[in-house]
C-alpha cells in the first residue's frame, strides 16, 4: 500500500507537467530536477509510460524544517510524481502530514508545504465552464 496521495489530472501527461511547472513558479518555488524516467528506460533500451519526476521547493520554509529535524532533508525538496497508467495521468505526491511524523514536527511546521496541495490541485483540475484555469 502507498502512502502517496493521487490525483487523476484533466489533462495529457505533457501538458499536466507543464501545468505542474508553471503552478511551481507561481507560487515562488523554484524547480531543482526532472527526472524522465521513460527517457532514462529508452537510453537503457527499456520502455515504460511516461513517468516525469518534478524536484521542488522553497529553501525560505524547506529550511525551517530542516532546523528543527535535520533528518527531513532526506525528504526534501517536495517532489511530485506525473505517470501515464493506461488512459489515466496520474499525480502523485507525499502529504506533508507524513513529513511531520516521520520526523516528530507539529502540523504548524510543516504547514507551508501545503502549497503542494494547491499546486497539484490547480495544475490537474479541469478548465472552469467559463474557459478559465
Amino acid at each position: 500500500m502507498s502512502d502517496l496521495e493521487k490525483r487523476i489530472s484533466a489533462y495529457g501527461h505533457a501538458e499536466t507537467v507543464r501545468r505542474l511547472e508553471q503552478e511551481i513558479g507561481s507560487r515562488g518555488a523554484t524547480i531543482y530536477g526532472r527526472v524522465d524516467h521513460a527517457a532514462n528506460a529508452v537510453s537503457a533500451g527499456m520502455r515504460m509510460p511516461p513517468t516525469v519526476v518534478l524536484i521542488f521547493g522553497n529553501p525560505r520554509g524547506g529550511t525551517l524544517i530542516m532546523q528543527s529535524a535535520p533528518a527531513a532533508a532526506y525528504d526534501l525538496p517536495l517532489r511530485v510524481l506525473v505517470r501515464e497508467a493506461g488512459p489515466e495521468v496520474l499525480v502523485e505526491y507525499r502529504r506533508p502530514e507524513l513529513l511531520a511524523a516521520a520526523f516528530g514536527l507539529t502540523a504548524e511546521a510543516v504547514a507551508p508545504l501545503h502549497v503542494i496541495d494547491e499546486i497539484v490541485l490547480a495544475a490537474t483540475a479541469p478548465p472552469s465552464p467559463e474557459g478559465r484555469d
